[in-house]
């Protein structure tokens, strides 16, 4: 696929919208319309009007048929050249990552020398269909060639008929939510509801901070007046998080709650990727390089807790590096929940696990939790699925640019038994 030496990823910036609760302050708009207005304000942060970019890679998981070319309609949406090609991608959780990885790849081996990678995701404008009988009798009148066959099949219909069908996050192989699914790896190992409170405490509390010092103030544009992130409990406190009640598991036994589970989010963000030569004949910073990327998957149906790909992933990614766990700066783990964040920790410390599941000679050992999420994590900021990873990086991005040197981990679980990782140098 290439013929001369591999060149290095540049990430030159990243912008992003507020991330909001589901039904709050973008409970009118669209997917669509929150990308456009992503990827426009990277167009004027940027000056790239007109600018024809070598490829674009965004994604939605909450999506509408409508949208079965959303990436091209939000470029075309834009001042970009309208000769940018775009392409969708969906990962799950990881749809932005897993794109910024792709758009890198490609910037690596010389097929394009810049593009963009970024997700959107809303839960409010979430796509309502019915059930498929009724679907049927729609498509069957459709066919009809008279008026008589085309008038017949109605004589089906029946009240059930008009019952919707909500998108839920119900894996069909096992038939439970993704916090049911967590509630059980939390058990297996051991999670307590304390801790699970206390890393959302710090979740919020490093969130509010980052506000308040203007970390956040050129990555995040304001957007339908919304200026913040609107889930950030700067008053939250462990104590008030122990007052919830368990939401997955509700006997005595249950751990997970609403204040240390993430909330259902509406939001968008992308990432600027380029070669250094384009970066610099345009004058745009070099904030990091992305160096490294790993997905994996895991037999969650038998053998292994739904959100533990990242473990594996992370694993197989430092052995490529060759590199420790130890050896980053910054560790940004998507809190899904609490619970997998503590779960995935836990893993790399246990000698078992990683010596029979990752097979290594010992374990991964232990992080500066210090160094953990440092400007706030999903539980505070919120989770719009496919957007989560354009955030980590524009942020982590960032920190490692302020800090001058540095290495940082990027850690996503996702539906189906995945995890995409990545790694970002300066």
């Amino acid at each position: 696929m290439q013929s001369r030496e591999l060149r290095r990823v540049a990430i030159c910036g990243s912008v992003r919208i507020p991330f909001c609760r589901a039904h709050t302050a973008y409970a009118e708009f669209l997917n669509q319309t929150m990308m456009t207005a992503v990827l426009e304000a990277m167009v004027e942060k940027y000056q790239l009007t007109d600018c024809q970019l070598g490829d674009v890679s965004l994604g939605a998981v909450i999506k509408h048929s409508r949208d079965w070319n959303l990436a091209r309609e939000c470029v075309l949406g834009t001042r970009l050249a309208p000769e940018t090609p775009a392409f969708d991608i969906q990962r799950a959780c990881g749809t932005s990552l897993e794109a910024a990885i792709l758009i890198g790849n490609k910037i690596a081996v010389g097929q394009i020398d810049s593009g963009i990678a970024g997700g959107t995701d809303s839960i409010s404008d979430s796509p309502i269909v019915y059930p498929d009988d009724y679907r049927q009798i729609l498509l069957n009148s459709f066919r009809g060639r008279s008026a008589g066959e085309r008038i017949k099949p109605w004589l089906k219909i029946r009240p059930r008929h008009f019952k919707p069908e909500l998108p839920g996050v119900i894996e069909p192989r096992t038939g439970l939510t993704m916090g049911a699914s967590t509630e059980i790896t939390a058990k297996k190992w051991g999670i307590t509801r304390e801790a699970q409170d206390l890393l959302a405490f710090e979740s919020h509390h490093k969130a509010a901070a980052a506000y308040q010092e203007g970390f956040y103030s050129d990555l995040v544009i304001p957007y339908n007046g919304v200026e913040a992130d609107n889930n950030i409990r700067a008053d939250t406190s462990v104590e008030k998080l122990a007052k919830l009640k368990p939401v997955f598991d509700k006997s005595a036994a249950g751990t997970m709650t609403a204040g240390n589970s993430t909330p259902l989010t509406d939001g968008a963000g992308a990432v600027l990727l380029a070669s250094e030569e384009w970066a610099n004949e345009r004058g745009l910073p070099v904030l990091a390089y992305l160096t490294y990327g790993k997905v994996a998957a895991v037999d969650f149906i038998k053998s292994e807790g739904l959100l533990m790909a990242p473990a594996y992933a992370v694993s197989n990614m430092l052995t490529d590096a060759g590199i420790g766990l130890q050896d980053f700066d910054f560790y940004e783990i998507h809190e899904a929940f609490a619970a997998q964040t503590l779960a995935t920790l836990k893993a790399w410390e246990s000698e078992d696990f990683c010596r029979n599941r990752l097979g290594r000679n010992s374990a991964l050992g232990s992080i500066d939790r210090s160094r953990l999420n440092t400007k706030g994590g999903s539980i505070a900021v919120g989770h719009p699925f496919a957007a989560t990873g354009a955030r980590l990086i524009g942020g982590l991005a960032k920190m490692l640019n302020v800090r001058g040197t540095g290495r940082g981990l990027i850690s996503v679980c996702t539906a189906g038994g995945m995890g995409v990782t990545a790694i970002l140098e300066k």
